[in-house]
C-alpha cells in the first residue's frame, strides 16, 4: 500500500503550490487514493478521494478545494455535482460524454493510464476528460492523446521495478508533455515531484 508525498509547483515557472500526501492501494472494488493537499505554508488545502473499478472507470470522486466540494462517477459518460465545501449549498449537476476525470492531483495520470491500459501493441489512444480546475473545481471537458514511449525495468532492493514512459498530448492546446509512472505512483510529470515514498508502488498488471 503506497503512502507518500508529491511536491507541488506551477510547471511553467516553478512556483512552490504546496503537497499532496497520499495512500493508494487496489481493493476489492479496483484501486482507491485518498490525499490531503497542503498549501506552501503547510495549511490545509483540500483533499481528493478517488475509486475506480477493475476497469478503470472512476465508480466514486470526491474532491474539496477552495471552498467547494466535487461528486462525481461513471454515470450517463461523467456525472458530477459541485456545491459548497461545508453547507452544500448551490449545488449543480454536471454530465459530459466523457470517459472519467482529471484534475491536478497526480491520482489523475495513476487514473487515466489504468482506464487505457496501453500496450506495445497498441501504444495510443485519445479520450475525453472532465477537468477540474483548483482552486474552485470548475468544469471544462478537454481531449487528451495517451501514448506509451515504452517501458524500463530498474533494480531496487524489493526486485526489479517496471516505469512506463507516456506522451501526453492536450488536443486543444497542443502542449505535450511526459509522465513517468512505476504502478500506482508517480514518479515524474510537470508540476509533480515524488518526495516521499514509504512502500513500493502497488503492480497493476497483478492487481485487478
Amino acid at each position: 500500500m503506497p503512502r507518500g508525498r508529491y511536491s507541488l509547483h506551477d510547471p511553467y515557472d516553478g512556483t512552490p503550490l504546496g503537497e499532496e500526501r497520499f495512500d493508494c492501494a487496489p481493493g476489492p472494488a479496483g484501486w482507491r487514493y485518498t490525499s490531503r493537499l497542503l498549501d506552501p505554508g503547510g495549511a490545509p488545502a483540500g483533499s481528493v478521494d478517488l475509486t475506480l473499478d477493475a476497469l478503470g472507470r472512476p465508480i466514486r470522486l470526491e474532491l474539496r478545494s477552495g471552498g467547494w466540494r466535487v461528486r462525481g462517477a461513471a454515470l450517463d459518460g461523467v456525472t458530477w455535482v459541485r456545491m459548497g465545501a461545508d453547507s452544500g449549498t448551490e449545488a449543480r449537476e454536471g454530465n459530459a460524454p466523457a470517459r472519467a476525470f482529471t484534475g491536478a492531483s497526480p491520482a489523475f495520470l495513476v487514473a487515466t493510464a489504468r482506464l487505457l491500459r496501453l500496450t506495445p501493441e497498441e501504444p495510443a489512444a485519445r479520450l475525453r476528460l472532465v477537468d477540474f480546475a483548483r482552486p474552485t473545481l470548475a468544469a471544462r471537458t478537454r481531449e487528451e492523446s495517451w501514448t506509451l514511449l515504452g517501458s524500463d525495468s530498474h533494480p531496487t532492493d524489493a526486485g526489479p521495478l517496471r516505469v512506463d514512459n507516456y506522451r501526453v498530448d492536450d488536443l486543444e492546446t497542443g502542449e505535450r508533455h511526459d509522465v513517468h509512472l512505476a504502478g500506482d505512483v508517480v514518479l515524474a510529470a510537470p508540476g509533480v515531484e515524488l518526495s516521499e515514498l514509504e512502500s513500493p508502488p502497488s503492480d497493476f498488471r497483478t492487481a485487478g
